[in-house]
Order: structure tokens, then sequence, then C-alpha cells
């Protein structure tokens, strides 16, 4: 009978090893940031170097952190690139939340994330208004179109920058990788964007935190939420921004109607959906710059979309608000 038990045991254990090593981890560095990748996975795939390759493509794809990519090239005034199939979905994508926010989301405003010094090219000192005036000639989606797989702008000048889509897409990227290769519970984060789908290894849905807007350097969380095949991006300027030596405060999130870097009454817009992650991306975008009354508006008529949003009254209050059809 000590046998029988001890054999039962064993198999109870070696069981629940197996049950644990389901879950494979995966994490790296990509387009500029870290990524998390959670499975559920009982065979032995190498998908480390699936994704390594899918990073590798939209690098060269969309990147303008390296010379030598495709969009690098087009912002170079290159009219011979003929753009992938990465480059334009995400060219589409980028358009149709344009139109739908009314140009709060509008990919041709590198040219002056650059001069802010949010971006790769050398930053314009002693940015006045007359020089913002000035470059935003070159902003706007509506000056930019795709014809005939090439991307053709009105002015030579005009600096797509889709830094706020690019992580949403990779992590759309890996995880129709997974759905491909039948894969049904993973999580995919890239620099906080995140696309879940089926269960995690206790046989529920993926918890995910969103943040408080702290500026201290500590994290604190405003609330848990589950995803349901879902996807969520986070938008905040608490962190990326710079104080001028006259104490100004420039965020990265630029107003591509006004040209310049300040923040709105959003603190941070955190947008969910069933849709792809490079959609809620742009979207949480769109809302740091509209501000907190019209993304309200804007989500009363998109009940596609669920958002928490964190902002500041006008008597200073933080406060948060959680759309209508938000069930978390």
């Amino acid at each position: 009978m000590k046998n029988c038990v001890f054999a039962l045991i064993l198999l109870i254990f070696f069981s629940c090893e197996n049950n644990k090593t389901d879950l494979k981890i995966i994490e790296g560095n990509a387009i500029g940031t870290t990524f998390t990748v959670r499975y559920l996975d009982a065979g032995i795939h190498n998908y480390e170097t699936k994704i390594d390759s899918l990073i590798t493509v939209i690098n060269k794809s969309a990147s303008t952190y390296i010379p030598t990519s495709d969009l690098s090239k087009i912002n170079k005034a290159d009219t011979t690139v003929l753009v992938d199939a990465n480059l334009k979905e995400i060219f589409t994508k980028s358009e149709k939340i344009y139109k739908e926010t009314e140009g709060a989301f509008d990919p041709t405003i590198g040219i002056l994330v650059n001069a802010w010094g949010f971006g790769p090219e050398k930053p314009i000192e002693n940015l006045d208004s007359l020089k913002v005036q000035e470059l935003l000639k070159y902003v706007g989606y509506e000056k930019v179109k795709l014809e005939n797989g090439k991307i053709k702008k009105l002015y030579p000048e005009i600096y797509l920058d889709f830094n706020a889509i690019a992580k949403g897409y990779l992590v759309d990227m890996v995880s129709r990788m997974f759905e491909k290769s039948g894969v049904a519970n993973y999580m995919v984060e890239i620099g906080g964007e995140i696309r879940a789908r089926g269960q995690n290894e206790k046989g529920t849905p993926w918890k995910i935190a969103i943040e408080n807007p702290n500026t201290d350097g500590s994290r604190s969380f405003a609330t848990v939420i589950e995803l349901r095949d879902e996807s969520i991006a986070t938008s905040g300027n608490y962190r990326k921004f710079k104080i001028k030596e006259d104490g100004t405060k420039y965020v990265h999130t630029i107003n591509p109607k006004t040209g310049y870097a300040k923040e709105s009454n959003l603190l941070s817009a955190s947008v969910i959906s069933k849709s792809d992650c490079a959609d809620v991306d742009g979207y949480a975008t769109a809302f740091m710059e509209m501000g907190f009354e019209k993304s309200k508006y804007f989500l009363k008529n998109h009940p596609e979309l669920k958002a928490f949003l964190i902002f500041v009254t006008e008597n200073g209050e933080i406060q948060t608000y959680k759309s209508d059809n938000f069930d978390n």
C-alpha cells in the first residue's frame, strides 16, 4: 500500500510539474522598449526565434530610428519605396483613426515630434511660435496618400511617425503568429500595450493592472481588469516629458492642430476593445490630445471601445472615469 501511495504522490507531483511547464515566458527588447510574452503550450516550439524575426521585419518597415528602414527612406523623400504589407496596414489603420478622431491622431506630426526633442532627429533650439506655425504646413494626414504601393506626400518635408501605433501593431503580429500556430491561450505585452486570448495558467482570464499617473518614480495601481479576448493600450504623459530651463513642461503628445507639446487635462487613457491592439493604441494616443470631455463624448459614440480615464478637474483633483460599458 505504501508503494501505491508513493507512486500516486509521484504521479500527482509530475502531473503538476507538467502543468507548470505549460506556461512559457519570453522576455526581451523590441522597438525601443521591453516585451513579455506568456503563453500556454505543451509542445516544444521555438517561438522566440519567430518573435525576433517579426521584430526585425517591423523595424525594417516602420522604424524612424533605423536610417535604412522603408519609412526612414520615405521620410527622406525617397519616392521609389514600395511599401510592404505591414506598412500598408499601419498606414491604413492610421488613416481610419485620423478620420474618426477628426485629426487628433495624426502620424504626420513627426516633424514636430523631432522639433520638440522627442524623436530621432535633432531638436530645434529656441523653438518659437513662428517656427511652429511654419512646421504645421507639413502636418495633416490628408497631405499623404497610399497609391500604387507607394506613399505619396504633398510636401517632401512631411515626416511620418507611426510610433504611436507601432507597438500595438507588433503586438498584433506576434498574436497572429500564435493563432496561426494553434496557441489559444496567450498574453503579448510590448511597452505596456497588450493583447490577450483565452486563459492564463490558472484557468482564469488574464489580469492587467492599470497604473496611477505617478510622477515621482513610484508605482501604484488604479485598478485591475480582466482581459477576455481583448486588447488594451495605455497612453500617458506622466513619464515622458521635458522641463525647459524656464520651468515650462513639454510632453511627448504633440497637438497636431496647435503644434505644441502641452498636456491636456487627461493624465492617462487606457482603451480596451476586441479589435486589434494597434487600433486601441491609436485611440489612446488620440484621447491624450483630445482631453477628458472630448474623449468621453467620443466613447459614447463608439460602443466598441471601453476606456478607463484618469484626469484632472478644474480644482486640480485627480479623478477616474469608466466608460458606460466598462464591465471590470
